[in-house]
């Protein structure tokens, strides 16, 4: 764990590309659940996040 934070840190693709789909994953989850409006209201702006946060992320180095 404290290695992937740390390879955070030095902006790569990979791992917040990893980090940016696990949020659009959320999201998902958060939308087909049945149980709370809460987290289905959510659901929309972490799916959000998700995406634009990949899309920047494609652009960093390798």
């Amino acid at each position: 764990m404290m290695n992937f934070l740390a390879r955070l840190s030095r902006f790569r693709r990979s791992e917040w590309e990893l980090l940016a789909s696990a949020f659009i994953a959320l999201g998902v989850v958060m939308l087909m659940q049945p149980l709370s409006l809460t987290l289905f209201t959510l659901s929309f702006p972490v799916t959000l996040i998700g995406t634009v946060m990949f899309i920047v992320v494609s652009h960093f180095p390798e």
